[in-house]
């Protein structure tokens, strides 16, 4: 199974694709969608556009984006929330099943501390996805989303098999 992971953001969007394969982990791929436009309607349109060719590049099976949170920014909240929107829109049009993970969550199930540093993060990601080369903290970011999904869609599949063996 693939699974694509998407840190929000206006100027950069992050993305990491990895396969799953058991419990196995291994890097698909990773990058960063860079905005472009002068007002908000064109940056929106250029993610939208980029994370499309994301979508039909690696074909993923399932994506997962960060939660966003609030800061004492509104319009920059409010900025992030509309990139956020691309960010769920692009995957939901490919058909695909969406995760949402708060910062904490994704930092807990990748460092195992859910107020992890940036650079912890990152560590992490080149520890569970050996040979791994990060294009930046926002990708870094994104496969640690796809990894905290990974983990989530693992545990839902034995919860699964193990109430059909109880129920069998």
């Amino acid at each position: 199974m693939r699974v694509l992971g998407i840190d929000p953001g206006l100027r950069n969007m992050g993305w990491g694709v990895i396969e799953v394969t058991g419990s196995r982990l291994s890097h698909i791929a990773n990058g960063i969608c860079h905005s472009k436009g002068a007002d908000l309607g064109e940056r929106l349109l250029s993610l939208h556009a980029q994370l499309t060719d994301v979508i039909h590049a690696w074909a993923p099976d399932a994506a997962a984006v960060e939660q966003t949170f609030v800061n004492k920014d509104g319009v920059g909240t409010l900025k992030l929330g509309q990139a956020r929107g691309i960010a769920m829109l692009v995957p939901a049009q490919a058909g695909l099943a969406i995760g949402e993970y708060a910062p904490n969550a994704v930092k807990k199930a990748v460092v195992g501390v859910g107020h992890a540093e940036k650079h912890q993060v990152e560590h992490m990601v080149k520890l569970q996805l050996p040979g791994v080369k990060i294009v930046g903290a926002d990708s870094a970011d994104a496969l640690a989303i796809a990894i905290c999904h990974s983990h989530h869609l693992q545990s839902a599949g034995t919860l699964a098999k193990a109430l059909a063996r109880a129920g069998a």
